[in-house]
């Protein structure tokens, strides 16, 4: 299970600053995504040197971005930033959700009680997750906790 459900791929990536990227994905989606937040971490410090962080390509297939020092980040992740980027954070929530639980896309429709259709528009960003959906993953998720602590 790939966390959208559906095959999308990075199909171009430029630096546009020290730590932000232009992508462009193979459904059409383009965004601009910050990544300051995730080079902050000990093991992207080759990437804070703007020379190296401006190298970027498109990996293999187009299901990730590489570095020549060797510094990967994955579609899946990238996806995610750009959700946020393009002012939809619902549905990162919702993946995210179901990412913690690995839940696929029947499963989480069982679990909401919801079509299985609905689950996918959802989780492509297809269609806005209300926010009663959002509500019913936070109560899924602590009755759930509770039924695993009994």
């Amino acid at each position: 299970m790939t966390i959208t459900d559906k095959t999308r791929t990075i199909s171009a990536v430029r630096a546009t600053g020290l730590s932000s990227l232009h992508l462009s994905w193979s459904d059409g989606t383009a965004a601009d995504v910050d990544l300051s937040a995730i080079l902050d971490d000990p093991a992207f410090a080759a990437l804070r040197d703007p020379a190296e962080f401006a190298k970027v390509e498109v990996g293999d297939w187009g299901h990730s971005l590489c570095w020549p020092s060797g510094a990967e980040l994955g579609a899946d992740m990238l996806w995610l930033e750009t959700l946020s980027s393009t002012g939809h954070g619902d549905a990162r929530a919702f993946l995210e959700w179901r990412m913690r639980h690995a839940l696929s896309l029947s499963k989480a429709a069982d679990a909401l009680g919801v079509s299985r259709r609905m689950i996918a528009y959802y989780s492509n960003g297809e269609k806005k997750v209300p926010k009663p959906i959002l509500l019913a993953c936070r109560g899924w998720e602590v009755s759930d906790g509770l039924h695993r602590a009994a």
